[in-house]
Parts: structure tokens; sequence; C-alpha cells
């Protein structure tokens, strides 16, 4: 296979080609939307216009209860349904990633964003039809399909973009995932006001809404190119992967990405695919595999969620008025939209290490102020606008650096026979990292109060000093470049390495030498 496109690879229109560096064809920004809107944004969506109904949902349930058994639902019983209502959300996310990991190496990337929204569409038809068939139970049935789907593509929305970008963008085109997510968010708190579909009437008809960017999606998507890499490596489809190629970069331009792509080819054609298990075994992939569980459960039990959780307090705490609240509260999620772009803006700029390891300190920072603001809230007239404003901050950076570039990382980090099996293990740390914050911070808080911040201070602390020893710079680097750094450091390190392991180490030595 490597010999087939050698000829074009030797062409001086070919070296020419490797010395310009042009702005990502409309190709790959409609697929960057395509993905991206009924992909991250779904999931961030989804997340938002729950919050907004709550009161009348709890009310549709007891009416409901009451009518059935002639008897009013009580407080606790009432507040546990709540609970699995939004709650079974995690459970299906936390699925769906495995079932995204699978259906990716099966169906391909693009195949499987595509099936993906058979859940979303099911749980916007169970969703909506709650309310007039009166069963709240299709609630949670509908709660958990769009949590499959979001498992499903956060797991292989950031695998397909990141395998479609041209290197020196890799970083920008990977970041749709998080702008498409805060984005979501957004809308999602936009559209849950009471003015528009957040009231009494209405809500069934919000929660309904997420059938329409999986319709844009489908709509969109199938105009789009199959990842080349899955077609090339995984697949083995030369021509197909050639002519995805040119779609993407242009028939001029594409060369270089087909050199990188061979590249990969010959460092790990004899490898099988690589499951979970066979990637927690592999020894030369260890560092890489702890990195980005560390880092995403870094995202989760940073504080981001508590700093939602105290929003409503801070913002009473500085005279906003109740009814006004919903719209200020907005402004958490055009900080974060905010922050989403400028990082995208960022990242082949000042690169990912420099982000990851700022985002988390200046959290840190952040914790440390909003603690001492709290402990003095009524102390002074201008304390409460001091802690909104910091909490602003906390968003900020939190999206400027983890929040941002954690998902891209994670798809640089592996070649890819093992990246399916590396987005199931991260997004599996993740989901179980927020289901556990979810469970355990209104214990915390009601424990320590506002001191709870200086155990998020500790955490983005240690993740900033875990990121600042472990992780090298990934910015402009073919994904073999990168493996073969962390194969360095594993020699350094002492790591023991089986002899077969060894000998595929000196396969990639060579090949990324190779002039």
């Amino acid at each position: 296979m490597y010999r087939t496109f050698s000829s074009e690879m030797d062409s001086p229109e070919s070296a020419e080609n490797l010395r310009d560096i042009k702005l990502p064809s409309l190709t790959i920004v409609m697929a960057m939307f395509s993905a991206g809107i009924g992909g991250s944004f779904q999931t961030g969506y989804n997340t938002s216009i729950i919050n907004a109904p709550t009161m009348e949902v709890q009310a549709f349930i007891n009416e409901t209860w009451t009518i059935r058994n002639g008897t009013n639902l009580q407080s606790g019983l009432l507040k546990l349904l709540w609970s699995v209502i939004v709650s079974v959300f995690t459970l299906g996310g936390f699925l769906g990633t495995w079932l995204g990991g699978y259906m990716a190496g099966k169906f391909g990337r693009k195949g499987t964003l595509l099936l993906a929204n058979v859940f979303t569409l099911a749980g916007s038809v169970f969703m909506g039809a709650s309310k007039p068939a009166g069963i709240f139970e299709l609630l949670i049935v509908g709660r958990f399909l769009v949590g499959l789907h979001a498992g499903a593509s956060l797991c292989v929305q950031p695998m397909y973009l990141g395998e479609i970008a041209p290197k020196v963008w890799r970083g920008v085109i990977s970041m749709g995932t998080s702008l498409f997510l805060t984005l979501g968010i957004l809308v999602g708190q936009i559209m849950g006001l009471r003015e528009l579909l957040g009231g009494e009437h209405y809500w069934h008809i919000l929660l309904s809404t997420i059938c329409i960017p999986a319709l844009i999606q489908l709509l969109m998507l199938p105009w789009c190119p199959e990842s080349p890499r899955y077609l090339f490596i995984d697949k083995g489809l030369e021509a197909e992967a050639v002519q995805s190629l040119k779609q993407l970069h242009g028939a001029n331009s594409y060369l270089s990405e087909l050199e990188d792509m061979e590249k990969e080819w010959m460092v790990i054609h004899l490898q099988p695919s690589k499951g979970l298990w066979g990637l927690l075994k592999d020894r030369l992939t260890r560092w890489q595999l702890i990195t980005v569980m560390v880092m995403n459960a870094g995202l989760q039990l940073s504080g981001i969620n508590v700093i939602y959780f105290y929003a409503t307090y801070i913002f009473s705490a500085a005279g906003i008025a109740p009814a006004y609240i919903p719209y200020v509260t907005m402004g958490t999620g055009v900080c974060e939209c905010f922050s989403a772009l400028c990082c995208s803006l960022l990242i082949e700029w000042l690169g990912r290490r420099v982000l990851i390891i700022g985002g988390y300190f200046l959290m840190a920072v952040w914790c440390a102020v909003i603690t001492i603001t709290l402990t003095y809230q009524d102390s002074y007239f201008l304390v409460p606008y001091m802690t909104m404003t910091f909490l602003f901050a906390f968003i900020l950076s939190f999206g400027l650096g983890p929040g941002g570039v954690t998902n891209t990382v994670t798809g640089e980090l592996f070649t890819q026979k093992a990246r399916p099996a590396a987005y199931m293990a991260s997004g599996a740390i993740s989901w179980l990292s927020f289901f556990l914050v979810s469970m355990t911070f209104p214990l915390i808080v009601e424990t320590m109060q506002h001191l709870c911040f200086l155990i998020f201070l500790v955490v983005c602390l240690l993740v900033s000093l875990f990121v600042y020893v472990v992780l090298p710079e990934t910015k402009n680097k073919t994904f073999v470049e990168i493996e073969k750094e962390f194969w360095a450091r594993n020699l350094r390190c002492g790591l023991p390495i089986a002899p077969a392991d060894g000998i595929m180490a000196g396969v990639t030595l060579a090949v990324v030498r190779k002039p």
C-alpha cells in the first residue's frame, strides 16, 4: 500500500504543496457544522433545556400520579422521580460511549453520527408525547435515549473532526466539539425562557425540539466525506480514501495528508484494532491512556458544575430580582461560547499545553478568591458583585483551557487502531465523574458550604501539575510523532516493554525519522 502513491509524493508539486498553508476548505467547514449541530450541540441543548421547566414537569408528574392513584405524590418520591429523569441522561451517556466506540469501528465515523440520530428522534417522540398521553415515564425513556446519543456523539464527533482536519488546522477544527456544546447550552437557555417554550403549556414541545438539530444533520452530513483515515487504515479502501482527501483538502493539496496517513499505516498496519481491554494491556499506550483519563476526570471534578449551582445564589445576593435571574444566567452561556471561540483562535498559536495548564491554574486562583468573597459576602455591598465577576472569570478560564482543549488532545495522543477505544475510556471516565459529582456535591455543599471550593482548588492544581509533567506539546505534529514522544518517555522512565512492543517502537522511530 505504501508504494502505491510514492511517485505522487516525490513530485516537485508535492513539495510545493507541503510548503503552502491554506485555510480549511468549505467541505471541512460543512463537515464540522454538520457533525456539530447533530452532535455536541445536542448534548449541550439537552443539558440546559431540562432545567427551565423543573416546576412544570414536577407538577405534571404529581397530577398524573393523582389521576392514577387518587392521592397526591409524596414530596420525597416526587424529588426522586425528578432526579431519575435528570440523571438517567448520564446513564445513557455512559452506555452510549461504549456503543459509540464500537459503532465507530464497524460503521465508520460519519455512519455512526448518522445512525445515532435514531436515539434522538425516538427520544423526541417519547418526551413530546408524555404530556398529551399523561405518562410521565415516557420522560425517563426519552432522556435515556438522548443520553445514548450524547455518549455516542461525544465519543465519535471529536474523532471524526480530528481525522478530517489538516495537521496545521487540527486544533481549530477539533474545537468544533466544544464550540457547538457551549452553543447548545446557550440556545437551550434561551429556548427555555417562559416567554418562549419554558412555560406550563409548552414544556413538552421544548423537550421534543431536539429533533430539529437531528434532522439538520441528517440532511447535511450525508454530503460530507467519511474520515479518510478510517477508509485508508481501518478498511484498506485506498481509492475511496484518496477521493475523500481530495474532497476535504482539494486535488492539489491533499498529498501531505496522504503521506502522513501512509507513515501511520506503515507503523500500525500489522496491529489488530484495539478494544478497551487491549488498550489497557498495551504498555506502549499506557501513559497516553493515563493522561486522557486524568484530564477527562479533571474536567468534571474541577468545580464547573458547582459554579453553576452557586450562580443563582450569587446572583440573588447581588440583588438581582428572581424574575431576572434566568436572563443573567444566560450570561454564563454567552461566556462559555465566547471562551470556546477564543480557544479555537488561540489553540494553534499558543498550543495545547499552555491553554490546559494555564486554564487549570487560573481556575484554582478563582476558586481561592471565590472562597474569600463568599466568606465576606454580607460584609460589603460590593462583595457580591466581585463574586459574580470571579464566577464569570472561572467559566472563561475553563472554556479557554480544559473545556476546549481536552477533547482535541484525547484524539491526538493515539493512532488509528487505538483511537476508538481511547475515546471509550475517556468518555466513560468523564460520564462517571459527572455522575459522581452530581450525586455528591449537594452533600459536600451542605457540609462545607462555600469552603467546598478549596477541594476544587486542589484538584485544579494537581491536574495542572500532572499535565505540566506528562503531556508533550502536540501542536502541528502527526499522530505517529506524538506517539513516538510517549514511547520515548516510557523508555526513559524505565517502563518494561515486551519484545514485540520494542520491535514496533523501533519501526515507528524509523518511519518518523525517514526524510
